[in-house]
C-alpha cells in the first residue's frame, strides 16, 4: 500500500459525492415513507390507492431501471434533470418505497384499544396519532429503517451508470489509471464499510434515545 497517498485522495473525493447522494436519498425517502406509509393505512380511498400504487411501483421494478429511465426517458419529454438531481430522487423515491412498508406496518403493530380508548376520551385522530400512535411506532420503525439506510448507501453504487463520479465510478477510474486493482477496491471496500458502520451507529444511538423517551412517557 505504498501508493495509499496518491489513491486516497480521488476515493475521498467520490466518498463524499456519494454520501452526498445517500443523505439526499435520505431525504427524500423519509418523508414519503411517512406519508406513504400513513396513506395506506387510511380508509379514504383518494389516499390509500395513490399511497398502494407507489409503494408497489418501486418495489415491484428495478431500481437500475428506474434510474435509467428517468435519466435517459424523461428527456425524451422534455424533462431533463442534472445527474445528480435524478439519482437522489430514484434512490430516494426507491428507498422511500419500503420505508412506507416498515411505517405501516410499525403503526399497525399499535394496540387498537389504545386507540379506541384515545378516542373515547374525546382526543381527535391527529392528536391520537402524534401523542398516542407514533411515540410508539417510531421505536419498532428504527431498526429496519437503519437497515433501509444503509441499503441506500449501497444502492449509490447505481449512479456510476450515469456518469455521476461517485466512489464507485472514482475506484473504476482509478483502476483503469492505475492498474492498481487490489489496492483500490480493497480501499473502496472499507470506505463502504466505515460509512456503514457510521451509519449503523447513528441509528442505534436513535433507537436508545426513542426507547428512553418511550419509557419516561
Amino acid at each position: 500500500m505504498t501508493d495509499l497517498p496518491e489513491l486516497l485522495p480521488p476515493l475521498l473525493r467520490g466518498l463524499f459525492i456519494t454520501l452526498q447522494i445517500t443523505a439526499g436519498g435520505a431525504a427524500v425517502a423519509v418523508p414519503l415513507a411517512v406519508l406513504a406509509g400513513l396513506g395506506r393505512l387510511s380508509r379514504r380511498p383518494w389516499l390509500a390507492w395513490p399511497a398502494a400504487c407507489y409503494v408497489e411501483l418501486f418495489r415491484g421494478t428495478s431500481a437500475l431501471v428506474q434510474l435509467f429511465w428517468v435519466y435517459y426517458v424523461l428527456p425524451l419529454f422534455g424533462l431533463k434533470l442534472p445527474a445528480l438531481v435524478a439519482g437522489i430522487l430514484v434512490l430516494g423515491l426507491n428507498a422511500g418505497a419500503y420505508g412506507a412498508e416498515v411505517v405501516r406496518g410499525a403503526v399497525a403493530a399499535v394496540p387498537r384499544g389504545q386507540v379506541e380508548a384515545a378516542l373515547a376520551l374525546n382526543m381527535g385522530p391527529r392528536a391520537t396519532l402524534w401523542r398516542i400512535v407514533l411515540p410508539q411506532a417510531v421505536p419498532a420503525m428504527l431498526p429496519p429503517a437503519g437497515n433501509l439506510l444503509i441499503e441506500l448507501l449501497k444502492n449509490t453504487a447505481l449512479v456510476s451508470l450515469i456518469t455521476i463520479t461517485d466512489l464507485t465510478f472514482s475506484a473504476q477510474l482509478l483502476r483503469s489509471e492505475t492498474f492498481r486493482t487490489v489496492e483500490v477496491f480493497t480501499l473502496a471496500l472499507l470506505m463502504y464499510f466505515v460509512a456503514a458502520q457510521c451509519l449503523s451507529a447513528g441509528m442505534r444511538w436513535l433507537e436508545r434515545r426513542a426507547r428512553r423517551h418511550v419509557g419516561r412517557a
